[in-house]
């Protein structure tokens, strides 16, 4: 394989490091700037002679880590491959973050133990928070700005990927899509994006929020929390959105965050809308059959909710007068004390709190249980669960939480979450529960399957669930009472 490919926008030479190939940095749309701020992904503008392509691009406007970073050119792709190989499988991964932060060259999505195990390695950026995914279309005189923005810029790199991919020794019919929190809703969203199909045939989700997607209506509600924010009105709209700083902007949109809750309970943060890029709800989607033949695993981790249920500053609720509130704002009064007697159980006290317990349950497990079985209708569909409590994560409270399997999706021990994550347990320990996870996602990827003889596909009543945990295994695990108590109660959708 040479280090200078052409790609359809222009030539671009990456350079070898590890005996790995890296493509960094590659333009995959026109960079949002200016007038494009507010506007969806553009195609890409050609460039003359060779591109070096050995660093990665600018992150998109945030403050990851109370750290203000950022830019508008953010919408950069990257490809990490082996030396050798055609025709290969191709892996891309969507960066979590909460649609609010996160960037590909973060070292733990670095993507190096895909392409040493033969797999060509994609990422790319895209537009976060304020300019990515607040929706303005719903407040007079804004009109020109245009919905789903940070969606769009997923589609574009999408279709980078279908049209370029091959030239990299890729092969466009063989791409699984992948993420985790954000990004894992947001494989889950594109599964429902016409715009995107026959772009991918498998999608990992990791602890995807499947029901992250709000109607412009109803994503206003925080919307007007941020202008609360800034200090502005509905007629400040939208010459002094034009004019603001972005970090102006991302700290009201901070400020945002930290209300929300209490003024509706139970809401997510803003992400994408229903409009004509995503014509209906994925969930609702997926169920009628909208991604036919895509292949699925999905899963979630036993105790997603510690990261976000706080006794101040709330990112769920955190009390049952708050869980009550929820239910009434959403037309659900009846179905709150089956919930309340469901969750409130000393029984089930390993989640640290009936409110952790009810956060992982409504946010993670119930909607990709959901997901699970609506796509194993129309295609082979795996489903795991993360149960693996390391002795940091015991001692600090926080269990098997949100994100902790990554370090060992990615088989990376040398990062400060990975660091955190297995302090206290031995180096065989830390091995083994990366190579029982990470095999399985790069057999998926290469064959379409993980290993039939020890994790069969998602069927049946009680259907298989693989468990990673110091005994990994597979269990049939029977969630038809937590599928019963939550019914088709509907959030925050209207």
């Amino acid at each position: 394989m040479e280090k200078i490919v052409q790609t359809k926008y222009g030539k671009v030479e990456g350079f070898e490091e590890n005996g790995l190939l890296k493509y960094l940095g590659i333009p995959f749309a026109a960079q949002p700037a200016g007038e494009l701020r507010w506007k969806r992904a553009r195609e890409c503008e050609p460039w003359e002679g060779i591109r070096p392509a050995k660093e990665y691009g600018p992150v998109a406007w945030q403050d990851d880590h109370e750290i203000d970073q950022g830019s508008d050119d953010c919408l950069t792709v990257n490809v990490v491959r082996p030396r050798e190989g055609e025709k290969l499988p191709v892996f891309v991964w969507i960066h979590g973050g909460g649609y609010m932060c996160g960037s590909c060259s973060d070292t733990l999505y670095h993507g190096d133990s895909f392409a040493k195990d033969g797999v060509v390695y994609v990422n790319f950026q895209y537009r976060l928070n304020v300019m990515g995914f607040f929706d303005f279309s719903t407040y007079k005189g804004c009109e020109e700005i245009e919905t789903n923005r940070g969606l769009s810029d997923m589609i574009m790199g999408l279709k980078w990927v279908h049209e370029n991919i091959e030239a990299f020794g890729g092969d466009p019919d063989r791409v699984t899509i992948g993420g985790e929190s954000a990004g894992g809703a947001a494989v889950v969203t594109l599964m429902a994006v016409p715009a995107v199909r026959g772009y991918f045939q498998q999608v990992i989700a990791e602890s995807g929020l499947c029901n992250c997607v709000m109607t412009p209506q109803m994503q206003r509600k925080n919307v007007d929390l941020f202008l609360e924010g800034m200090g502005w009105t509905e007629k400040d709209l939208p010459e002094k959105l034009y004019q603001a700083d972005p970090f102006d902007l991302i700290r009201a949109a901070r400020y945002q965050e930290r209300v929300h809750q209490y003024r509706w309970p139970g809401i997510f943060e803003p992400g994408p809308v229903i409009d004509d890029l995503l014509p209906e709800r994925p969930l609702d989607a997926i169920r009628k059959g909208c991604a036919r033949g895509v292949k699925l695993l999905i899963g979630t981790n036993r105790h997603e909710g510690t990261m976000f249920v706080r006794p101040e500053n709330t990112g769920f609720p955190n009390s049952w007068e708050m869980v009550r509130d929820m239910f009434e704002k959403n037309g659900n009064s009846d179905g709150f004390e089956a919930i309340k007697a469901y969750y409130d159980d000393p029984a089930k006290e390993e989640y640290g709190s009936p409110f952790v317990h009810f956060a992982t349950d409504y946010v993670w497990e119930m909607p990709s249980i959901k997901a699970a079985l609506f796509q194993g209708e129309y295609a082979d569909t795996w489903m795991y669960r993360f149960d693996f409590v390391s002795a940091s994560a015991k001692e600090s409270g926080m269990l098997a939480s949100h994100a902790f399997e990554l370090p060992c999706v990615f088989d990376v021990k040398e990062h400060e979450f990975s660091h955190f994550f297995f302090d206290g347990e031995s180096e065989e320990a830390a091995d083994r529960l990366i190579r029982e996870i990470h095999e399985p996602w790069v057999q998926f990827i290469r064959d379409g399957k993980p290993d039939p003889a020890v994790w069969p596909v998602f069927k049946g009543e009680i259907p298989p669930v693989r468990i990673f945990d110091r005994e990994t295994r597979t269990e049939n695990l029977d969630r038809r009472e937590l599928l019963k108590v939550w019914g088709d109660m509907r959030f925050y959708e209207g």
